[in-house]
């Protein structure tokens, strides 16, 4: 019998370690406060399912064929219809693509656009890791800057911004999204704007790619990518769309038919009348404007300097220690957060925190804290 001896495994297309992997031992002495701990570390939904929503969802579930990747008109109409009653944003139903989460589509985008080898996409310097993930599936090379004047001449397929920003909660103004869409425009670069937070303007409003104030009235070249995981408590049923130039919308929608992306039936049911209903939203908001109000004086108080956050659902802090050495002062309180590194080296000094934990958990932080 052959044996084949252990070995590292090579990594994938150049990926990296799998980040949140680092931070289990600090999640284990986390765990071990004496009234367990207290996770801000992942932005995971909490709050249960809005009723109406797993109502619709249980009467789809008698669902035996194959749905549609394009989806279906009505849950199209109804992304449509909230895009324009929440955000100022007009765009045709047949513009709209639902996804299987919104993160699968940023892992994925660079290599359905074609992006390879020999050419950049270009990430924030402060980002979700996925963006540059997304990349190196694709062959081509993760670049994170603040500056598309940096790049000169150079043609590049993609442009991802992402306001209100995972991690720092800053948002976009109109005034700098316009720039960034007239220099990728001269370019011949795809911008797609990640705001899945769009919805938690605290201080700031943030505003759509896809609004006139931005791109003119024209969406050429422009997609915007939206969630339901935080809006209506939606994580586990992957429930995300992207919407914007109707050219793109159809060679992604092409391409995805032969792939097999494909959003089950009762999760399009139930994510069309969660977008056509403001009143669960308004409430899940509320929440998470009472966590935040209690958690950043509190941290505040304790010596963290919070920057940015004027929107989405972390809190980017600082103590001026390493990101690590934060992550372990808070946990010997049972508190667990993100290390800022996490998102860039321009991250090193600081940590994420999120308040999407419940009331009775961020409670007890804001007592540890104390």
């Amino acid at each position: 019998m052959n044996v084949t001896p252990d070995r590292p495994e090579a990594p994938v297309n150049g990926l990296p370690d799998f980040p949140w992997d680092r931070l289990t031992p600090l999640k284990e002495l986390a765990a071990s406060h004496p009234d367990g701990i207290v996770d801000l570390s992942v932005g995971t939904p909490v709050d249960p399912v809005p009723a109406v929503v797993r109502q619709a969802l249980a009467d789809a579930s008698d669902s035996p064929g194959y749905p549609l990747t394009y989806g279906t008109e009505r849950l199209r109409s109804a992304a449509a219809g909230w895009l324009r009653r929440r955000h100022g944003v007009i765009v045709d139903q047949a513009d709209v693509l639902p996804l299987i989460g919104s993160k699968e589509f940023v892992a994925w985008l660079p290599t359905l656009l074609g992006a390879g080898p020999g050419q950049r996409v270009i990430l924030p310097e402060l980002a979700y890791p996925t963006y540059d993930v997304g990349a190196r599936l694709a062959g081509a090379e993760p670049y994170a800057t603040d500056g598309l004047l940096t790049l000169g001449p150079e043609r590049v397929p993609l442009v991802w911004v992402n306001s209100p920003s995972n991690p720092t909660g800053r948002v976009l103004p109109a005034e700098h999204l316009r720039k960034v869409v007239a220099w990728a425009r001269e370019h011949g670069a795809v911008v797609a704007s990640d705001e899945c937070y769009i919805e938690l303007g605290w201080e700031e409003r943030p505003v759509s790619i896809l609004h006139p104030d931005v791109c003119g009235g024209s969406h050429e070249g422009l997609l915007a990518v939206h969630s339901l995981s935080k809006r209506s408590n939606l994580a586990g049923y992957r429930a995300g769309f992207v919407a914007g130039d109707p050219v793109l919308i159809k060679r992604l929608l092409e391409i995805r038919k032969h792939a097999g992306m494909i959003m089950p039936a009762p999760v399009q049911a139930a994510m069309a009348v969660a977008l056509d209903d403001d009143e669960h939203a308004e409430e899940q908001r509320a929440r998470y404007a009472a966590r935040r109000a209690a958690l950043r004086p509190a941290l505040e108080a304790a010596g963290w300097k919070i920057e940015h956050s004027t929107a989405g659902l972390y809190l980017w802090a600082s103590n001026g220690a390493g990101c690590w050495d934060q992550v372990r002062a808070l946990a010997d309180r049972g508190i667990l957060v993100a290390p800022g590194d996490f998102y860039g080296t321009a991250g090193e000094r600081h940590v994420r925190i999120a308040v999407t934990a419940g009331d009775e958990r961020i409670s007890a932080a804001v007592r540890r804290l104390q």
